[in-house]
């Protein structure tokens, strides 16, 4: 009989969805993301690219969590959420999913922290696929999305509130997280993908954000995690370029997913993506 994986998650927070819409974002793993699991769980975890949470909140631990990501809207949206998720919900009830109110919105700077945590989520679930794009002075400048799905469920807000309440956030650069990281800790890690996929060239994508030199110490910071006895699950676009920087002779998995990125008349084909982890080695 096959050794079972024990879930670390929280028996108190159920059914907790992300709140965001990512690009990029985990969501397609969740249905196999057991079998990347270390069979005897794990102690904390870490998440240094944040994005969505999809992970994290499927995962929704029960011992510490650490979670970063260099965008400092979405961090300090999260902080919003887990300090004081009501005002947040409060500050939401005042947008409307408009095309006039949307722009309105779009255009405006607020000081107050739930209401610039309200503004990022509103923008995110009434824009256009949800692309988090800013123009060279740094203002969000995706167009309306005419989207009829309400833009926040409060119910759901509430336990992602609860679901934060165990985790310490940050805004470093990923390498900076390895030093939260102990023995027996799960780290997983969804970098920007600096290819496209399968055999498109390497510098296609994301080159400023997450670059060549990037990826290599990424893999450096990988046989960090495995001197310090914990586990990694890493996601990356399926190329021979990015097996050759991450192959350690630790398992390697090839899933292939749909492409979520485009409008209703955008060419969606299938992705693969490799999953490379030292869980049940």
């Amino acid at each position: 009989m096959p050794e079972q994986t024990i879930i670390n998650k929280n028996p108190i927070i159920k059914d907790v969805k992300p709140f965001l819409r990512w690009a990029g974002g985990k969501k397609w793993l969740l249905k196999d993301l057991d079998k990347f699991l270390p069979k005897k769980g794990f102690n904390n975890y870490h998440e240094p690219f944040l994005g969505g949470g999809a992970i994290f909140f499927n995962l929704n631990p029960q011992k510490k969590s650490y979670l970063n990501d260099l965008n400092s809207e979405l961090i300090d949206t999260y902080q919003s959420i887990k300090d004081d998720v009501e005002s947040v919900i409060q500050e939401l009830k005042k947008f409307n999913n408009t095309e006039s109110c949307y722009y309105d919105v779009r255009s405006k700077k607020y000081r107050k922290e739930s209401r610039k945590a309200a503004r990022f989520i509103f923008l995110n679930q009434t824009s256009f696929n949800g692309i988090y794009r800013v123009n060279l002075k740094g203002e969000y400048n995706v167009p309306f999305g005419y989207r009829k799905k309400d833009f926040f469920e409060p119910d759901n807000l509430r336990l992602v509130s609860k679901c934060l309440a165990n985790t310490d956030m940050s805004k470093d650069d990923f390498s900076k997280t390895i030093n939260n990281v102990k023995e027996e800790d799960l780290v997983f890690l969804d970098p920007p993908y600096t290819i496209t996929h399968n055999h498109n060239g390497f510098f296609k994508y994301n080159q400023k954000l997450f670059s060549e030199k990037n990826q290599y110490e990424l893999s450096e910071m990988i046989d960090q995690i495995k001197d310090k006895g914990a586990y990694y699950i890493l996601t990356n676009a399926a190329h021979f370029k990015v097996k050759e920087i991450f192959d350690k002779g630790d398992k390697i998995s090839k899933l292939k997913r749909a492409s979520l990125i485009g409008g209703i008349n955008a060419k969606r084909g299938k992705y693969s993506e490799y999953i490379f982890t030292n869980c049940n080695k």
